[in-house]
């Protein structure tokens, strides 16, 4: 009776100790999957998803990715982050994919003590200060140095018009570190002009430009826009270059802007063309047999690389404890991600490279790595 009694109590024992190590490890996702930038969200949620076929399970558990939509708004994105936490109980959290979303979003994750890493917010403000926030993208103060060196050294001129979006944090930072780097090089800025997300005439910002007489426009904007202000540019006969930050990376700046957006200069984090890893190649292969496509975006491959990246946090802190995955996180060196080495630093920023793409023929074309 009593050896019966202690099979039937290991039974229950291994059973239960199954059922324990087989619970699902929670981890909240935050995406703007509708509203004005719901193209980021979705190339978000996409690498996530790649990221979760790449690699499925932590410490023998499997990994349950809940999402939230932010719907593009700020108000959104802090409810999101909230209902991930204290409704889905997630360990940790993914997203924003823009810095505005990002900084609203991290204050919840920071007040609640939840580790949270952003795929490609790159306003500094983001993780400034900030013990719970981190990020695997490069940040606008080096953004803005090098579209700088890429209009005094590339396009060999110091007369240069901005346009940017007042409602946007990502667009007014990065407007502002281009323009100190840029007259801090001797350059200068003959005309500056605003508008806010939503816009759709940007006539009379553009006629501005080309009274000042400048030589190209420095556009720190979202792909939208970018592509609106291209044609009407052309339409207007103001046929100068257009650099941009890595907010116009949207197969939708294509469609779009067509022939107006070619030849535009970006930076950004990512091309299929510096693929040497086989994590690279794994991803590149997974993106091709899920979306039947050949060029994978930036905004996909950061998601995936931030969803792997924490997963492999997880393993080495070998706890879902927050204060053991954020130091993990922090103590990430030469991470060999999608998009390539990922080192973290102590205030939650990376050491990363850059990338110059450009618009030809239709495509986004792969030009240079920037080494940090």
């Amino acid at each position: 009776m009593l050896r019966a009694l202690s099979l039937a109590f290991l039974c229950i024992w291994a059973a239960v100790s199954c059922a324990w190590a087989a619970e699902p490890i929670v981890i909240g996702a935050y995406l703007s999957m509708t509203g004005n930038v719901a193209a980021y969200g979705q190339m978000g949620w996409s690498g996530i998803s790649i990221g979760k076929k790449m690699r499925a399970e932590v410490m023998g558990r499997p990994v349950d990715v809940r999402l939230a939509d932010t719907k593009s708004d700020k108000i959104e994105s802090a409810n999101a982050v909230s209902r991930l936490i204290e409704k889905d109980k997630a360990v940790a959290v993914i997203g924003e994919m823009i810095s505005g979303n990002t900084i609203a979003g991290g204050a919840v994750a920071e007040k609640s003590g939840i580790p949270m890493i952003s795929p490609t917010a790159t306003n500094p403000i983001v993780t400034q200060e900030k013990k719970w926030i981190s990020r695997v993208c490069f940040i606008d103060t080096d953004q803005g140095r090098v579209l700088a060196k890429l209009a005094l050294d590339q396009l060999k001129s110091k007369k240069a018009a901005l346009i940017y979006d007042v409602s946007q944090d990502y667009s007014v930072g990065l407007a502002a570190f281009f323009k100190q780097e840029f007259t801090k090089g001797g350059g200068k800025i003959l005309s500056e002009a605003k508008f806010k997300t939503g816009d759709r005439d940007f006539n009379p910002q553009l006629s501005s430009i080309k009274a000042s007489g400048a030589e190209f426009i420095c556009a720190p904007i979202y792909y939208t826009e970018c592509a609106l202000m291209a044609k009407q540019a052309k339409a207007m006969g103001l046929n100068v270059p257009i650099l941009a930050g890595d907010g116009v990376q949207a197969p939708e700046l294509l469609e779009l802007g067509g022939a107006a957006v070619e030849n535009i200069y970006f930076t950004t984090h990512f091309h299929k063309d510096m693929i040497t890893s086989d994590r690279g190649k794994k991803f590149l292969t997974i993106f091709e047999q899920d979306t039947g496509k050949k060029e994978p975006d930036a905004f996909t491959a950061m998601a995936a690389d931030a969803y792997l990246l924490l997963l492999d946090a997880i393993e080495r802190a070998g706890s879902t404890d927050p204060e053991k995955v954020r130091a993990a996180v922090l103590a990430t060196k030469d991470f060999d991600g999608v998009t390539g080495k990922i080192t973290m630093k102590s205030d939650g920023d990376p050491i990363k490279a850059m990338v110059i793409d450009k618009v030809e023929n239709g495509k986004f074309v792969y030009v240079t790595t920037i080494q940090p």
